[in-house]
């Protein structure tokens, strides 16, 4: 019987991992001690177990609520004024998502020319979307719509844009941009879109 020997260089690409007698013995000795706390205290050891998985779980849903805007359906159940600003911009893009927008990206931050997320929408335009995650008291002025109405065709190369708030827009900003074509979706409108209106779409 012919034995064909191992190349060095697929030897090389192994890494081996190397644990100690003493490693397996601690893990077992606190495997053992563990179950054997669980048997004698069967009532604690379960109620120790729920409040592991409860305090998991609630960590899980911390740290980031737009993580559900994921889920598809999901979309509904998330409140947008409990997010931060960050995580609206990210549930803005789960939005554009949703409704079968392509090539969607968060771009907020430093520099970002105004811009926060970026997509192709459903009828093949490129577009702008500036998120303001307002509380409801606070409008949006018209210097946010004079800043995305100077960027979005050059600096971004896209046909529309729009402003999208969990506020609502001065007088100013709305006559500005009606004048200008930049749609200003309110928290109405914010809400209708969430919900499913195609046509309160920012692109729409």
């Amino acid at each position: 019987m012919r034995m064909t020997a191992r190349s060095p260089q697929r030897q090389g690409n192994r890494r081996k991992i190397h644990i100690g007698p003493w490693v397996i013995t601690v893990a077992v000795v606190v495997a053992l001690t563990a179950a054997r706390w669980i048997a004698a205290h069967p009532a604690l050891g379960i109620t120790l177990t729920a409040l592991v998985a409860a305090a998991a779980i609630t960590v899980a849903m911390r740290a980031r609520p737009a993580l559900r805007a994921r889920k598809g359906g999901a979309l509904t159940t998330v409140d947008p004024h409990r997010l931060k600003p960050d995580q609206f911009e990210h549930f803005i893009a789960d939005l554009c998502r949703r409704d079968k927008c392509r090539n969607v990206r968060v771009v907020g931050g430093a520099g970002d020319l105004a811009a926060d997320v970026l997509y192709t929408d459903p009828h093949g335009r490129r577009g702008l979307i500036q998120a303001k995650r307002y509380q409801r008291g606070n409008s949006v002025g018209s210097e946010h719509v004079q800043m995305v109405n100077g960027t979005y065709r050059d600096a971004h190369h896209c046909q529309h844009a729009a402003i999208v708030t969990t506020s609502h827009f001065t007088r100013a900003a709305a006559e500005f941009g009606h004048q200008v074509g930049i749609r200003l979706v309110d928290d109405h409108r914010l809400t209708d879109w969430i919900n499913g209106q195609r046509s309160a779409a920012p692109w729409n």
